[in-house]
């Protein structure tokens, strides 16, 4: 994915700019890095009771059987069934939520701060949505319920993740398994494809986009990691951030504090 179609080719930089750049270059590093500790601070001071989180899946398995969308067995039983597909599924579960993350925001700061900023804000705010649920409303998976399998936990010898989720073997007990609710593999991959819908040129590349974001959804669900409607409320973050996003970069804010500055 070298230019994903830019609109134009960024111009040449004078030594100023380059220095500039490479200092906003390291406190976007910076900041990437803060949200991680936030992300897995916030996650390791949830409550983990494990009944309040079965009672709460069990509540939203009754609004899918209203809604219509109770695909979870089936998906499950698939990937569990057929074990390159599980194994792939357990790879991609992983793996992708952060390679591609990471790397559509390289391309996006490759595009210039017009592009990379809005869509960094609409990330940062979907996922701090998505930490506020999973501190007020830890969820257990489908793979805690009977009748499911942990595909990831069935593959752990192939990989290199353990039987905690998608934790690197060993580190189990840094990761919040009871962060179902909304799933931000979903949200980040819906992120993916409207950053390439919004701001890549060619076709293939927004139409991938999309094949990502379908197939993430599906994979968290068949591999037993989420439900259907975790995957939704992912998406529903993400829809959030980028209108908030969008709506604060219409905002002068800059003016408005100096403004009060003065007063």
């Amino acid at each position: 994915m070298k230019d994903g179609g830019a609109v134009a080719t960024a111009p040449a930089l004078t030594p100023a700019k380059k220095s500039s750049r490479w200092a906003r270059a390291v406190f976007e590093l910076v900041l990437i890095l803060a949200l991680w500790v936030f992300y897995s601070l916030a996650r390791l001071v949830a409550d983990t009771s494990m009944g309040p989180a079965l009672d709460r899946a069990n509540e939203l398995l009754h609004v899918e059987s209203i809604l219509g969308i109770q695909w979870e067995v089936p998906l499950n039983q698939l990937f569990s069934d057929h074990r390159v597909l599980g194994l792939a599924g357990s790879y991609w579960y992983a793996t992708l939520h952060y390679l591609v993350t990471g790397a559509v925001l390289i391309w996006l700061w490759r595009l210039g701060a017009d592009r990379y900023g809005p869509a960094r804000r609409a990330l940062v705010i979907g996922t701090l949505l998505g930490l506020a649920a999973y501190i007020s409303l830890p969820t257990a998976p489908p793979r805690f319920i009977q009748g499911y399998v942990d595909v990831l936990s069935l593959h752990a010898a192939d990989g290199w993740w353990g039987a905690d989720a998608s934790a690197p073997r060993g580190l189990g007990g840094l990761t919040n398994e009871l962060a179902a609710f909304p799933s931000l593999h979903a949200g980040w991959s819906l992120w993916v494809a409207l950053a390439l819908q919004i701001y890549a040129t060619r076709y293939w590349v927004r139409a991938l986009g999309w094949l990502y974001a379908s197939g993430t959804a599906i994979v968290i669900v068949g591999t037993g990691n989420h439900w259907v409607i975790d995957a939704l409320m992912g998406w529903f973050v993400i829809i959030v951030g980028w209108a908030v996003a969008e709506a604060i970069g219409r905002i002068p804010l800059h003016r408005i504090l100096r403004r009060r500055a003065h007063h």
